[in-house]
Parts: C-alpha cells; sequence; structure tokens
C-alpha cells in the first residue's frame, strides 16, 4: 500500500477540487483526490432521550469519555418519530441542540445535527405532526402516504428552507441528510405520481399522463416504448431529488458556505441513483465537503447472511461515489436498539465488513431510544472501543482504492428492466441478482470498470447500449439461461456460443461432465429439488464447434435427459462465457459445484482475478486494485464454524503477506508455492464470524 502519511488533525474537512458549472447538471465532483486516510471516519447518533434531560446527556458524555476515541463525532437526531414535525416543535429541539454542542466540543468532539426527516418517511405519530396545505406522497395507483410530503410540493419546499436554516443558525460542525429522502415510502410503496409530479414530468417530455394511463403505458406496449417511458420516469425522478438538493444547499451555504453536507442512502435504483450529481449540488459553488452514509436493512443478527448482503448493497452505493468523498461512514442501527438483537461482536464484524466493502468508517446508531441509564449498552461501547485500533487500520490500508474482481452488472438505469415482460414495473424491487455466488470466496466488485468478471442476470442487460453489452461480452462473463435468450434475441448470438432448447420445472439433477474445469469432480451430482425450490433446468444447445460442457441433467432414475445445461465458449471477441442452466444463483456450498465455480471463473478472467478462498469455507472476500502495485484484502469467516487451513490464491509475485486478525494482531505468512498467477498462502484458523485483513 502507499507509505500512510499524517494528514491534519481535523481529518474531516477535505473539501472536492472542482467548482460545479450549474447546480443540476451531469458533471459530477473531480474523480480524484491526494487525500491518505490515517484513521476510520466514527461517529454516534444520538436520540432526543438521551439528550433532552442535562442529567442524561451528561452521564452520555462521560461514557464517552470513558472509553476515549471510540468515537471522533457526536451527532444529534432531530426526531424522535418519522414523519416531520411543525417548525415550532423543530425550533425548541434545535434550540436544546445549540446548547448540547457546545458541550460537546467542550469534551473534545465534533458534533453536528441528522436531520432525520425531511419530507417524511411514513405513517407514524400523525396526531403530533405537520399539517397543512402541503401534498401527500402519492402511489401510482392514487393512494397517499400520511407521514410524507411530495418535495415538489411550494409549500413544503418553503417547509424545508425554514427547516435547514434553523438548523444551520445553531452552528453545527456538519448537517446530515437522512433517507426519508427518497421516493419509496410505506404503505404506498413508490412514489411520487401526484397531479403537481404528472404535470412536472409533461414539461419535461411533453408527454401528457393520468395516474391510470401512465401506469399501463409502463407495463404495456413494447419492450422499446416501455424502456424508454421508464427511463424518462427515472431521469423525472433524479431532477425531484437534485431541485431539492439545490434548496437545501442554497440555504445551508447562504449562511455557512463552507458548512459540511451528508447525506444517507441506500440502494436507490428507483430514484435514478445519481449520487455523484447529487454529490455535486450539496457540495455548492465553494466545494464545501460532502459526506455519506450508505445503509440497508441488518437490524439484528437473526438472519447473518443480511450481514454480508448488507456489505454488498453498501459497496455498490460507494462504487458511484467520487473519490473527492472521503467521509463514508456506513450505517450499523439496530433498530429498536434492544441489545441483545445485535451481538457486539457482529456490530463490530459489521462496521468491519462494509469497511471492507468500500466505507471509510461507521456511523453507530445503536443506543437507546428512552431516557434510562446506559449500563446495559457499557458492554457494546467498550467493544467497539477495543476494535477501533482494527477500524483503523483498515481505513489506512483500503482507502477509498476501488474494489477488483467479480462484478453482478447494473447501472443507474437498471430498475428500467423490471417486471419487463409481465407484472407491475413500480413494484418490480431491486434489479440485482442475490450475492449468493459469493459466500465462496469470490472476489466482490460492484463497478463494470473494475470488473475482472462480469455476472448477467435477469433483465438487467436492457438498461445497456448495444455497444456496451458488445464489450461486456468481449471480456469474462457468467450468466443464466434467460440472459442468453434475451442476448441471442437481440443479435448477440455469435458471442455466447449456446442456445436455449427447452426448460423443464421438476425431478432435474446437474451432472458434471469430465472437463478440466471440473478437475477430480467429474460424475458429481448436484440435486436442488425443483419440487421445493422452484426455478427451471434448462437445456442447452451448442451453437459453435468450440464451446465445451460442464455438466448436464438427468432425472431420479439416473437417465440422461441433457446432455447440456452448463457450458462455457471462448468467442471471436476474446470474451470468455459461461452459461448455467440450473440454479445459477443459489446453492453453491458444496465442495463440488464451489470448486467448479472457482475454476470456472478464475478461466473466465484469464487468471486475472485478484484473489479467491480455495479451500472449502463459507468466505466473503474483498479486494482492493493494486496501489503502487501492492495488494490489501479483507475477508471474513460467514460461518459458525472454525476455517482451518484457510487457502488464499494471490496474484502476485511476492512470497510473503501480513495477515492481521480484528485485534491487529500480525503474522507473516509464506507462500506455500506457485500456482501459475499465483501464489498459495495458508491461514491456519480464522473463528467464526471474524475478519483478516491482509497487505503485502
Amino acid at each position: 500500500m502507499n507509505k500512510i502519511i499524517i494528514f491534519i488533525s481535523i481529518f474531516f474537512f477535505i473539501s472536492c477540487t472542482n467548482s460545479p458549472k450549474t447546480k443540476t447538471g451531469s458533471e459530477e465532483l473531480d474523480d480524484t483526490t491526494n487525500t491518505k486516510l490515517d484513521r476510520a471516519f466514527t461517529s454516534f447518533r444520538i436520540g432526543e432521550a438521551q439528550y433532552l434531560s442535562e442529567k442524561r446527556f451528561t452521564e452520555l458524555l462521560d461514557l464517552f469519555d470513558k472509553y476515549k476515541g471510540v468515537t471522533d463525532e457526536i451527532t444529534f437526531f432531530t426526531h424522535t418519530t418519522h414523519a416531520p414535525l411543525t417548525l415550532d416543535d423543530f425550533r425548541q429541539r434545535v434550540d436544546v441542540l445549540k446548547l448540547r454542542m457546545e458541550e460537546v466540543r467542550n469534551r473534545g468532539y465534533r458534533t453536528g445535527i441528522n436531520i432525520l426527516t425531511t419530507i417524511g418517511h411514513h405513517n407514524e405519530n400523525l396526531d403530533n405532526s405537520l399539517k397543512g396545505d402541503y401534498t401527500n406522497m402519492t402511489g401510482i395507483e392514487g393512494d397517499v402516504s400520511h407521514g410524507s410530503y411530495c418535495p415538489n410540493n411550494k409549500n413544503l419546499q418553503e417547509y424545508i428552507r425554514q427547516l435547514y436554516q434553523m438548523t444551520t443558525e445553531a452552528n453545527p460542525d456538519y448537517i446530515w441528510i437522512d433517507d426519508d429522502v427518497r421516493l419509496g415510502h410505506m404503505p404506498i410503496g413508490y412514489g411520487c405520481f401526484c397531479d403537481n409530479c404528472l404535470k412536472i414530468f409533461e414539461k419535461e417530455t411533453g408527454a401528457r399522463y393520468s395516474r391510470e394511463g401512465l401506469n399501463k403505458a409502463m407495463n404495456e406496449g413494447t419492450v422499446d416504448e416501455k424502456l424508454k417511458l421508464r427511463k424518462e420516469w427515472l431521469q423525472h425522478n433524479r431532477n425531484t431529488i437534485a431541485r431539492l438538493f439545490v434548496l437545501i444547499e442554497e440555504t445551508v451555504h447562504k449562511i455557512n458556505p463552507d458548512m459540511p453536507l451528508g447525506f444517507m442512502t441506500g440502494d436507490r435504483f428507483f430514484e435514478g441513483y445519481d449520487f455523484g450529481n447529487w454529490a455535486k449540488i450539496l457540495a455548492g459553488p465553494n466545494n464545501a465537503p460532502v459526506m455519506w452514509r450508505p445503509g440497508g436493512g441488518f437490524y439484528n443478527d437473526v438472519n447473518t447472511s443480511g450481514l454480508a448482503g448488507k456489505s454488498h448493497d453498501i459497496g455498490r452505493q460507494v462504487s458511484v461515489l467520487p473519490k473527492a468523498i472521503v467521509s463514508v461512514q456506513s450505517e450499523i442501527e439496530c433498530f429498536p436498539y434492544q441489545r441483545l438483537k445485535k451481538a457486539a461482536n457482529i456490530v463490530v464484524l459489521e462496521a468491519s465488513s462494509h469497511i471492507a466493502a468500500g466505507c471509510t468508517g461507521a456511523a453507530f446508531n445503536v443506543l437507546s431510544m428512552y431516557d434510562e441509564p446506559l449500563d446495559e449498552y457499557e458492554p457494546l461501547i467498550a467493544r467497539l472501543h477495543e476494535s477501533r485500533q482494527f477500524f483503523d487500520l483498515m481505513v489506512k490500508s483500503l482507502g477509498r482504492s476501488a474494489l477488483t474482481g467479480v462484478n453482478t452488472l447494473w447501472n443507474k438505469d437498471s430498475y428500467i428492466t423490471g417486471n419487463l415482460n409481465n407484472g407491475n414495473w413500480v413494484s418490480a424491487g431491486n434489479p440485482v441478482i442475490g450475492h449468493d455466488i459469493y459466500n465462496i470466496g469470490l472476489p466482490a466488485c460492484y463497478s463494470n470498470q473494475h470488473a475482472e468478471v462480469t455476472i448477467l442476470g435477469k433483465d438487467n442487460i436492457y438498461a445497456f447500449s448495444k455497444e456496451e453489452i458488445k464489450e461486456i461480452l468481449s471480456r469474462g462473463v457468467y450468466m443464466d439461461a434467460e440472459t442468453l435468450q434475451y442476448l441471442n434475441k437481440m443479435g448477440f448470438g455469435e458471442f455466447t456460443g449456446f442456445e436455449v432448447v427447452k426448460s423443464e420445472n421438476v425431478d432435474r439433477i446437474e451432472k458434471f461432465s469430465t472437463h478440466p474445469l471440473n478437475g477430480n469432480f467429474a460424475g458429481r451430482e448436484r440435486d436442488n429439488r425443483q419440487s421445493f425450490w422452484k426455478s427451471s433446468a434448462y437445456t442447452l444447445r451448442k451453437t459453435n464447434e468450440n464451446t465445451q460442457v460442464l455438466s448436464g441433467l438427468i432425472d431420479y432414475t439416473g437417465t440422461k435427459v441433457s446432455d447440456c445445461t452448463m457450458g462455457v465458449f471462448e468467442n471471436k471477441l476474446g470474451g470468455r462465457i459461461c452459461v448455467a442452466g440450473y440454479y445459477p444463483w443459489s446453492f453453491m456450498e458444496n465442495l463440488s459445484k464451489s470448486s467448479q465455480m472457482k475454476s470456472v471463473f478464475r478461466w473466465l478472467s484469464k487468471d486475472s482475478l485478484p484473489a479467491y478462498i480455495a479451500s472449502f469455507h463459507k468466505m466473503n472476500l474483498w479486494v482492493r486494485e493494486p496501489q503502487d502495485g501492492k495488494i490489501a484484502l479483507a475477508f471474513t469467516n460467514s460461518s459458525f464454524d472454525p476455517a482451518k487451513d484457510v487457502t488464499l490464491m494471490l496474484q502476485t509475485e511476492n512470497t510473503k503477506i501480513k495477515v492481521y486478525d480484528m485485534n491487529c494482531k500480525e503474522t507473516i505468512i509464506q507462500s506455500s508455492g506457485e500456482n501459475g498467477l499465483y501464489q498459495k498462502f495458508i491461514i491456519p484458523e480464522v473463528d467464526p464470524w471474524q475478519m483478516r485483513l491482509v497487505i503485502l
């Protein structure tokens, strides 16, 4: 890694380098930065119950002082519930926070305000929330959310202006905009389709629709017609949020031109994923610092697979952020903050995992939302304090360098492809396939630009131009049979090597062929019980003599019913293709299938994968692009079993690596030999739900 230099003591204020030409244009923040981070950005988000009472607030600060270094920033929520407050109620809270922030600064921390509700999340505490001549967020069927409002409403915009004016005048060190600034709200789902939004859309596109007519046009007609209209609506959504951010930026920076603004996101596909442009707007003409807090749903440790899943969601968000944004604090949330919902070790691992996926710190929203002693939370604070050194080491080692490895294809327009052939577009859901394929030790990547192998799934290919698709097919590609059909129909058959002959919905078992990529597992079977977990089994036919079969299908008598359900092909563009017609995204946790997949992906990449876990373990792996020729990576044992003799294959000529456990204990490991371009390193043991950091 680069030599680490210590930058200014108040490390937070990192400015963007180029001023925007326009506030709503497509230009983005400069995507370069020379900043080298020497520690993680850490903060705690504090609810009203912990700061309204002077006694309770003093106890909170005493607790942080007892574990000095556990946080650098103390950030205050403005709301307890999720519908907008009246301006009078908001002013009362801000008046208290102005005093509280002075106390925080006197203790040596940075401090700011998190506006929980700008336009509203959902229906909660409506009797005591904002009412008036505002347009409720409206669904495509005309139903409304009474706890959230349309940001295009002029009266609401005046309310927001006063909200952010009061906040700025309280003199915080920074202001966070929470994730209610989105267009998905309970109970309506996605919005806003109010009459005013339809009028704005008409001005943008020249097309006039009623809600009923718009809904019909989004779901009927030719594929090209639907894609065009949906893409226009995504741009309308991008513009809606851009206008809101112009209002916020101008209000805040008129009072304090250098005020840092932060924004919390999730996967924002329906909103158009326009993070670069939104960040540029928030920076304003003075290029004030912009912060980001990527998040997602993982509020308890009942389903531990959700931890890595959230990291993948966060990694996708971080991948489109300009490099000039250096404070990227992942959301760590245990709502409704009951201590036994999430173990302290899992909270630590979650923060580490999100750093591995691209963040540079964490924002902990884990303390009580009641006016009660924090005794039950102290062990969690103590555990996070113990782990601060590891967070810092990870950020020093990984910084904001890009991840490289296996990318699941997506782009800012991906939502237009949802339910393309049937169903309701607005309720299509996440357009990216699940993350199971990353659990076997393949390196996760979230950007097509930095991918060594690209995964094609769902209808996502329709979000790309034909030129982009051809370029993708000139590299390493793994796809399912449905995507194969789409590509062949679009005229790319000469580059895919296969066609679909038929599909069957019951009683089929995959059987491995004799092929070098299957190694010693020729003849092995994989039965994923279609009667339980519904998925079609596809029979493929070769369309080129150079295609090779990796597996076929048999029935429950052992009779062969398909010569090919999975195969590989190298096309004339130099691209390597693998088509999988039997459970391409799931049930890969046995030795034979996981081994086959690692061989296939290494072959697809032409040995350009930066690293992978070759041993039979459940591992999540993140590898950063080499900086000055040096590699840094992190991996998690995502199992309740200890992982012994973990085999890390690393593309390097170096024969020595440093491995750090989560207590920052360093171990030097020598290579156990070479395999082509890869060195083989054996890590003796990794405990359950623990991470290792590896650097050269």
